[in-house]
């Protein structure tokens, strides 16, 4: 996320619905930052062996994966938003620049710990959610590279393609959480069961990322067929 804006880019203007937007998913996502945050940062420290089942002392290893994806995951959260603000990259491209940098660091480490965490414990929701949650880890870090590698190249217009897609990936964790949330007010949590084994929660494992990628590349492909004409 290393955009350079241009005097022409200087002059647009977002519309304020889309500015919107972005600020309400930022201050939504603030609780689920501050929790991964503190979580993550207490399971890199001290022993929750009796307050979650993601830490087990016998494997640090996979201990120290997992919560440092949750930091990092937290990081990417809060940072990802704030680069589709259209004031904030123009007026300010060198904070742009060092934010976008620190989500390539975040989603690589995030993307890593969780895939190296999957290896050596698997998740709770089985094989499914281990592919699951494994193909959303390796789409975070291929996009994060392809966001750093396209801007470090200058070629702006990929880079900016990539970052979108490094942008829903980044807010992934917080989606899925809203997705429950919402599921559960809806309907007392119709279709979850323990272990994630409901029809709810299977599907879970890839609609928090996957519509949302899907939706990105229509609207990708609709802007390529306009700037064509």
């Amino acid at each position: 996320m290393t955009e350079i804006p241009s005097t022409a880019a200087q002059g647009r203007r977002d519309p304020f619905w889309r500015l919107a937007l972005l600020v309400v998913l930022l201050l939504l996502a603030l609780p689920f930052v501050w929790h991964a945050l503190r979580f993550g940062a207490l399971g890199l420290t001290a022993d929750l062996s009796e307050r979650t089942h993601l830490f087990d002392a016998a494997r640090p290893a996979a201990n120290a994966a997992i919560f440092a994806h949750m930091l990092a995951g937290a990081l990417i959260t809060a940072l990802a938003p704030l680069q589709l603000i259209g004031p904030l990259r123009r007026r300010w491209p060198a904070v742009h620049r060092a934010a976008g940098h620190a989500i390539v660091a975040g989603s690589l480490i995030a993307g890593v710990g969780g895939l190296i965490y999957i290896a050596l414990r698997e998740t709770v929701g089985g094989p499914l959610m281990d592919w699951g949650f494994g193909l959303y880890g390796a789409l975070l870090i291929l996009c994060a590279v392809q966001t750093l590698r396209h801007g470090r190249a200058g070629r702006m217009a990929e880079h900016r393609d990539w970052a979108l897609r490094l942008f829903v990936l980044a807010v992934g964790s917080f989606l899925y959480r809203v997705h429950y949330g919402l599921w559960y007010l809806a309907t007392d949590g119709l279709w979850t069961a323990e272990g994630f084994s409901g029809a709810f929660d299977r599907v879970q494992i890839f609609a928090f990322y996957l519509p949302y990628l899907a939706l990105v590349e229509l609207w990708l492909r609709h802007r390529r067929r306009i700037s064509a004409r």
